[in-house]
């Protein structure tokens, strides 16, 4: 398996040298060459199997030759096995139609966990051998910093460096982040938005004087390791509500439109998905841009699901991409100078096909909330009651199935799920005494030269 930038230029890389590289040096996402087939027949063979013989299966195309069967499936083993449940990613059912696909029983309470895991023994593997030391960079809205940073901390050769948007994110969240003492891990606290942390990571990645100086690696959706192991959930759970026979809709609460677009991927490989509902909040950029074919920030508006308080969707680059791909480097560039686009009508109506969006506002969130609550016992955070309010309103045959994305454990964000549920939900034990350990982070204005400045005093140069 190839990769090739979304931007078109550069050698097409395999799955090793994109992993380390995360984002490609002219601005682009990688993507594969190819979408990689599951017969009908291999899609019903996965009902019975494990997590781990699932995400084997699923992702042996995309890895190639960088691993070997039973390598891949050792280092799923390692990183699955710190999942609080068995099943790793359970469907729990709230009523006749609606489930919630539960991707928090990871050891930092996210979704992110999922691929993360992964993606740290991913790096540890190609470092081995390697005469390279890794600076990781990444911008976090919340429950990315501290799932890469469990992932990646006290490991050879790597130090991460992450930013989050300074008083955006929830106190549990910061603290999973900065309270790490581990040597080769750097909080920065930057005065903006995530968009602005996401922006200066771009920006570092591009500046080729900085680049030069260091191995520099991504841990964001941008890097293609992480929304491949993301795709593996969506089969997983489909065959469990009878696919390939039975099409099945996931709802799915949306920021960098990363963990939608692996359900993407997903039926690109031949899922039977009936629909894709992209549900934000009243950040929506995404939706309108798929209702209307109009991609423009605005304001970032602070809200109770913080990890979706985005306006620009990095990965959206890639759906673009695959429906259009001789548009994509001007749509880009002119995005970069205006903050503006239109999608092409190929675009268009290629999303139409999967993809439909929803803005979901607070008293809707909170709605939903109250409605898992009251009528199964299931305590929802935020992102995840956004993705249900968007599932339950949406125009889907009787008979579809209906998953909604659950995206983090409510316990991180108790103070809004208190607020419309009137439940307090409590941390798992497995956290350990997170409010009484100290924090260890920067504060830095959202400048580029402040914060390459900062990065390049304790990254390890290129050998």
């Amino acid at each position: 398996m190839r990769y090739r930038s979304t931007r078109g230029t550069g050698a097409p890389l395999d799955f090793e040298q994109v992993t380390l590289a995360g984002l490609a040096p002219d601005g682009g996402l990688y993507m594969p060459e190819t979408w990689p087939q599951l017969s009908r027949d291999e899609i019903a063979a996965l009902a019975g199997l494990s997590y781990v013989e699932t995400a084997v299966l699923v992702m042996r195309p995309f890895v190639g030759d960088a691993l070997g069967e039973d390598e891949l499936r050792a280092l799923c083993t390692q990183a699955y096995g710190r999942f609080a449940h068995r099943a790793v990613t359970p469907l729990a059912q709230l009523d006749e139609r609606h489930w919630v696909l539960e991707l928090f029983h990871g050891p930092t309470l996210a979704f992110k966990d999922v691929a993360l895991q992964l993606l740290g023994l991913l790096f540890e593997r190609f470092l081995s051998d390697r005469d390279t030391h890794l600076t990781v960079i990444g911008a976090t809205s919340g429950d990315t910093g501290s799932a890469a940073i469990d992932a990646l901390a006290g490991r050879a050769k790597v130090d991460i460096f992450m930013l989050h948007p300074q008083g955006r994110v929830s106190d549990v969240q910061r603290r999973q982040m900065t309270t790490v003492k581990a040597p080769n891990v750097h909080n920065i606290a930057i005065e903006g938005t995530f968009d602005d942390a996401q922006a200066l990571v771009k920006a570092m990645f591009a500046d080729e004087d900085f680049a030069g100086r260091f191995s520099l690696s991504a841990v964001n959706s941008i890097n293609w390791a992480r929304l491949m192991a993301q795709i593996v959930y969506y089969f997983y759970a489909a065959v469990r509500l009878g696919a390939p026979e039975q099409p099945v809709a996931f709802s799915v609460p949306t920021g960098n439109f990363g963990d939608v677009f692996a359900g993407y991927a997903a039926a690109k490989m031949g899922l039977p998905i009936a629909k894709l509902i992209v549900a934000t909040n009243v950040n929506d950029i995404v939706a309108r841009a798929l209702r209307e074919g109009d991609y423009s920030t605005g304001e970032v508006m602070p809200t109770a699901a913080p990890s979706m308080d985005i306006q620009v969707s990095s990965n959206f680059e890639r759906l673009l991409f695959d429906l259009d791909a001789d548009a994509v480097p001007a749509q880009m560039a002119a995005f970069a100078q205006g903050g503006a686009m239109r999608l092409t009508e190929r675009q268009r109506s290629g999303a139409a096909a999967l993809f439909t969006g929803a803005r979901i506002d607070a008293d809707e969130m909170a709605l939903a909330m109250r409605w898992a609550c009251e009528g199964s016992g299931q305590v929802l955070d935020p992102h995840t009651a956004i993705g249900l309010a968007a599932a339950r309103s949406a125009e889907l045959a009787a008979d579809i199935p209906v998953v909604t994305l659950a995206t983090a454990h409510p316990g991180k964000f108790r103070d809004a799920v208190e607020r419309a549920t009137g439940v307090r939900p409590s941390l798992p034990s497995r956290v350990g005494a997170l409010f009484e350990r100290d924090e260890r982070y920067d504060v830095l204005p959202a400048d580029l030269g402040q914060i390459t400045a900062y990065i390049a005093e304790r990254a390890a140069p290129r050998a």
